[in-house]
């Protein structure tokens, strides 16, 4: 633990001109006392920390001096790339391993870009979670995460949509936060599957491994699976007119693919320049509430129910105002 932290202070003062030992000891949590004693442990194993004393002193590397101990272990350098999310990595127990890996970055970078980091991470930050909506980190994500990075296999218990629990032989391959919600890509008896990580409610590893399918293309099976699901959700289909602004709203409030696919099947426009279409949705209870955003924009013409609903609210909303 104490060999780590020596190294980690190193590389600490060799991406930097000088620091004090506050700022040394708050990086490294430790004390200030601890920092001195780990200052003169160093001196004394031949590295050249000088210590500046007064109001404006610190420490700093003498010498030019540059370690050679920068090499990224697996993990480090799996992390890396995930450095820009630092919410992911949080939650998956990596944060350490990719303060690590950048710290060894930064210290192997000439002086003329070791500031490329700093720079870079003060112009782009991703932000997984949708607004309005508090996320939870799911218990078992650290355990399933060190199985995915390790390739171990898993038995998993879940709990599917009637919250009936089954058990699960899975190869995980892959994670994937949507939203800020957590699904694991597993491979269970030769097929793909996503599951939710927050339905699982126990899982455990005996160490055995499994072999990946080098074919395996996580973002593309993703991609793939989550437009079957959405696809998946639209049942039931509504007959609409919509004007010209209605037409460029609809995608966004209603599924995406879906309104774009209805609008280029679409007749041209009529006389009042309304364009009728047929769209599929989730329920008509999900229709009302997305096309009711559009306003006189839209005319629902199937089903009758949803039109005399749209009717209704139409008159109760002109009492309202009248």
């Amino acid at each position: 633990m104490r060999a780590a932290r020596l190294i980690k202070m190193v590389l600490l003062l060799q991406t930097r001109p000088s620091m004090t030992g506050a700022e040394l000891a708050r990086e490294l949590e430790v004390s200030e006392r601890t920092i001195t004693r780990d200052a003169l442990a160093l001196s004394e194993a031949g590295v050249p920390v000088y210590a500046d004393r007064g109001r404006s002193g610190g420490y700093r590397l003498i010498g030019g001096y540059r370690t050679r101990l920068t090499g990224l272990g697996r993990s480090e350098a799996e992390a890396l790339f995930l450095s820009g999310l630092p919410v992911a990595l949080r939650e998956m127990g990596l944060e350490d391993a990719a303060s690590a890996a950048r710290l060894k970055v930064t210290a192997a970078l000439l002086p003329s870009v070791s500031d490329a980091s700093q720079s870079a991470a003060q112009r782009f930050h991703l932000d997984a979670p949708g607004w309005y909506h508090e996320s939870r980190t799911p218990d078992l994500l650290p355990a399933i995460a060190e199985a995915v990075w390790g390739d171990r296999c898993l038995r998993a218990a879940y709990r599917s949509r009637r919250d009936a629990e089954v058990r699960r032989e899975l190869e995980p391959y892959g994670l994937v936060l949507k939203a800020g919600v957590w699904y694991l890509c597993a491979r269970v008896e030769g097929t793909f599957r996503v599951y939710r990580i927050d339905r699982f409610s126990s899982v455990e590893t005996d160490g055995d491994l499994f072999e990946r399918d080098p074919d395996f293309d996580l973002p593309a099976f993703w991609e793939e699976r989550a437009g079957q699901f959405a696809r998946s959700l639209l049942r039931a289909e509504v007959v609409i007119r919509v004007t010209e602004d209605g037409a460029r709203r609809l995608p966004y409030l209603t599924d995406r693919v879906a309104a774009r696919e209805a609008l280029a099947a679409a007749d041209p426009p009529d006389g009042e320049g309304r364009v009728t279409l047929t769209l599929p949705v989730e329920s008509p209870e999900v229709a009302y509430a997305q096309l009711f955003a559009l306003g006189p924009d839209v005319e629902v013409l199937e089903p009758a129910e949803l039109r005399k609903q749209f009717a209704d609210s139409a008159e109760r909303a002109a009492r309202l105002y009248r």
